[in-house]
C-alpha cells in the first residue's frame, strides 16, 4: 500500500490507484539521491561563483536586476512564499489539494529543482497524514507557475497559513506543534522551486480527466438506456457506417453501443419509425468526438505530471543552471478548454434525449407519469438539466485566449490556465448532474416498455439504480431523487 516516488512515468491510472486504494507515499532511493545531488551541486556553485543566477541571488520577475547578498538568500525565499500568498475566492477542494501535494513531490523528485531532501520529505508527511493546506482558487495567471495557490500550499512548511486536518481548520504553526516538527528553514532557490510549477492546474486537470473518463463511459450506458426507452433503432450503430468515417472515438462509441445492446428484446423489436432524432441517431459522432478530445487532454496532463515545471532548472551532470519557461501553462490551458467543450457537449446531447423522453412520443406518457395534469411528473427535471447545460455553455468561453501583462511587463504573456482548470471542475460537476437527470428519466421511461426486456448489461445497471431511486408513481419532491442519482453515477463502478 505504498507508492514509491521515482523517475518512472506516473500515469493517470497510477494516480487513480494511489488515491482510490489509499496508498501512502515514500521517496525511492533513486529520488532521494537525485534531490540531494542537485541541492549539493547548487550550493557548491553558489560558493564558488558570484555570477547572478535568477531567483537564487537575484530578485524575482521584473526585480531580476536586483542582486541579493549571500547572507539574505534564505530570507529571500521566505519572503517570496509569504508575499506570493495572495489567493482569493473559494477554497480548493481537499481532493484536489491532495493531488497538488502528490504532483509537487513528484516534480521535485526529478532532481532538477535543488531543494533540500527535508523539504520534500515534509510534503510527503503532509500527504500521508492527510494534512491539506488551505489553498484558494483565484490568484494564478497560469504562468510563472501557479504562484499564489502554490504559496498557500507551502506556507504550512514554514509554520504559516492554515491547514485542514481530520475535519479541523488549524493554523500552520499548530500543525507543526502537533507533530513536533520544526518549520522548514528554506535555502537558496527553494521558495522559487516550491512556487514555480503548474501543480495547481495539473491537479485540477488530473481530477477532471479521471472524472471525465468515468462520465464518458457512463454517458454511453445512460444513452443506451435512453435509446431503449425511446424505442430507438440500432441502425445508426452499424459498423459499416463508421468504417467509412473512421474517427477513433466514433468507432469506439458505436462498438460500445452494440455491446451494451446485445441480447436486448427492446432493440430487436419492430419499429414504426424510419429514423431517430439526432440526439439518438448521432450518439457515435457526438460521444465519439468527446472521447477523442478527452483522450488528447489525458495525454497532455500525463506529460505535464511527469515534467519539471519550475525555473530555473538545474542540471548537475551538465554543470548548467538554465532559466526558461517550463512554468508556462499554455499546453494545459488549451487542453482544459477543450475538455470543457467535450464534456459540455456530452451534457448538451444528454439533455436533448431527456427532452425527447418526456415529450409524449412513441407511446410514452407525457412527462413519464400516469395522470399527467394532476401530476407534473418529470416536467421540471428537464428544466434543471437545461439550466445546467446553459451554464456549461457559458463556462466553455476559453480561458487560454486571454492574457494580461504582469510584473512590470516582464511577464507579458500568461496562459490563464488556472481559470481554465477551475471552470473545467465546474463543468465536470455539472455534467454529472445532467447525466443523473437523464438516467432518472430513462429508468422511468423504460418501465413503460415492459414486458419487453433490455440487455443483461443495461438491466444490471438499472437494478443497481433502483436500489437507490424508486419508480415515480405520483408527484413527490424530486430533488432527493436527483441527488441520489448524482451519487449513484459518482460511485457506480462499471464492470463491463
Amino acid at each position: 500500500m505504498v507508492h514509491h516516488i521515482s523517475t518512472a512515468e506516473l500515469s493517470l491510472e497510477d494516480i487513480n490507484a494511489i488515491l482510490s486504494e489509499g496508498k501512502t507515499l515514500a521517496l525511492s532511493e533513486e529520488a532521494k539521491k537525485k534531490i540531494v545531488d542537485c541541492h549539493e551541486y547548487l550550493y557548491k556553485k553558489i560558493e564558488n561563483s558570484d555570477a547572478p543566477i535568477y531567483g537564487i541571488n537575484t530578485g524575482f520577475g521584473s526585480l531580476y536586476k536586483v542582486s541579493i547578498s549571500p547572507e539574505n538568500l534564505g530570507q529571500l525565499q521566505v519572503n517570496l512564499v509569504m508575499s506570493h500568498a495572495c489567493g482569493a475566492g473559494e477554497e480548493v477542494p481537499q481532493e484536489v489539494v491532495k493531488i497538488m501535494l502528490l504532483l509537487k513531490i513528484q516534480s521535485l523528485a526529478y532532481g532538477h529543482s535543488a531543494v533540500q531532501l527535508e523539504t520534500v520529505e515534509r510534503l510527503v508527511q503532509f500527504y500521508n497524514r492527510g494534512i491539506y493546506p488551505v489553498v484558494y482558487q483565484q490568484g494564478s495567471l497560469g504562468a510563472s507557475g501557479d504562484l499564489a495557490p502554490l504559496a498557500h500550499l507551502c506556507l504550512p512548511l514554514l509554520g504559516l497559513g492554515e491547514v485542514n486536518y481530520e475535519g479541523y481548520r488549524l493554523k500552520g504553526e499548530d500543525i507543526l506543534d502537533m507533530f513536533s516538527w520544526k518549520p522548514i528553514s528554506l535555502k537558496a532557490k527553494e521558495g522559487l522551486a516550491l512556487l514555480n510549477g503548474t501543480q495547481f492546474m495539473s491537479a485540477y486537470g488530473v481530477w477532471c480527466c479521471l472524472q471525465a473518463n468515468h462520465l464518458s463511459n457512463m454517458a454511453d450506458v445512460i444513452g443506451a438506456i435512453s435509446l431503449e426507452a425511446f424505442s430507438g433503432r440500432l441502425d445508426p450503430f452499424n459498423h459499416l457506417i463508421h468504417k467509412v468515417r473512421p474517427h477513433a472515438g466514433q468507432l469506439q462509441t458505436a462498438e460500445r453501443f452494440r455491446e451494451l445492446l446485445e441480447g436486448s428484446e427492446l432493440i430487436a423489436s419492430p419499429k414504426k419509425h424510419v429514423q431517430d432524432p439526432y440526439s439518438f441517431r448521432c450518439i457515435p459522432q457526438v460521444h465519439g468526438a468527446s472521447k477523442d478530445a478527452i483522450r488528447y487532454t489525458n495525454d497532455v496532463i500525463t506529460t505535464e505530471i511527469n515534467s519539471v515545471t519550475d525555473n530555473p532548472n538545474v542540471f548537475p551532470e551538465e554543470d548548467l543552471i538554465v532559466s526558461g519557461g517550463n512554468f508556462h501553462g499554455q499546453p494545459l490551458a488549451i487542453a482544459l478548454d477543450l475538455l470543457c467543450i467535450a464534456l459540455a457537449e456530452l451534457g448538451n446531447i444528454s439533455e436533448r434525449r431527456t427532452y425527447q423522453l418526456i415529450s409524449g412520443l412513441r407511446d410514452l406518457p407525457e412527462f413519464l407519469v400516469s395522470e399527467s395534469g394532476l401530476n407534473s411528473g418529470f416536467m421540471i427535471p428537464q428544466y434543471t438539466a437545461a439550466s445546467i447545460v446553459s451554464q456549461n455553455k457559458q463556462l466553455c468561453t476559453p480561458a487560454s485566449v486571454d492574457s494580461i501583462v504582469s510584473s512590470n511587463g516582464q511577464e507579458d504573456h500568461v496562459s490563464m490556465g488556472s481559470n481554465g482548470a477551475t471552470k473545467a471542475y465546474r463543468v465536470v460537476k455539472n455534467l454529472e448532474s445532467i447525466l443523473a437527470i437523464e438516467l432518472f428519466n430513462a429508468s422511468q421511461a423504460i418501465e413503460f416498455r415492459k414486458p419487453l426486456k433490455t440487455s443483461e448489461k443495461l438491466n444490471s445497471v438499472l437494478e443497481a439504480y433502483r436500489q437507490k431511486v424508486s419508480f415515480v408513481t405520483k408527484d413527490r419532491v424530486l430533488h432527493y431523487d436527483i441527488k441520489n442519482s448524482v451519487n449513484f453515477i459518482h460511485n457506480f463502478k462499471l464492470s463491463f
